[in-house]
């Protein structure tokens, strides 16, 4: 790994979002992909996609569909040691919520992301 492919990924779990946002507009589907961890878990409606491949997948699929993502309102991250809570608002109608887990060599990883769209405000 070279210096420039070690700063795209996170040693925070809030820069997560951040990296999310500049692969999104970027339109690239291998940098979303690479924020999860081999075997994580995507769900967002009624997609649910189970592994790096699944997941690289249902980006390219996604930015095939929309060209711009705008960036969120983001929580503070939830730590409990090696686990965070990361969790996003994006408009009047969508939050994510995800958990990623420190990997040994320091970068944090998505481990599961769910996206809920039409939010009820009951």
């Amino acid at each position: 790994m070279n210096d420039n492919e070690t700063m795209r990924f996170a040693r925070e779990p809030d820069e997560l979002p951040r990296l999310f946002l500049e692969f999104a507009n970027a339109h690239d589907a291998d940098g979303l992909a690479g924020l999860y961890e081999e075997g994580a878990v995507l769900a967002a409606g009624e997609v649910v996609a189970t592994g790096r491949s699944a997941i690289r997948q249902f980006y390219a699929n996604l930015l095939e569909r929309r060209s711009e993502f705008p960036a969120p309102r983001l929580l503070a991250p939830l730590r409990a040691g090696e686990l965070a809570l990361t969790s996003a608002v994006s408009g009047a109608s969508s939050v994510s919520a995800e958990i990623a887990r420190r990997q040994p060599d320091g970068r944090w990883l998505w481990v599961v992301d769910q996206l809920k769209i039409r939010v009820d405000k009951s």
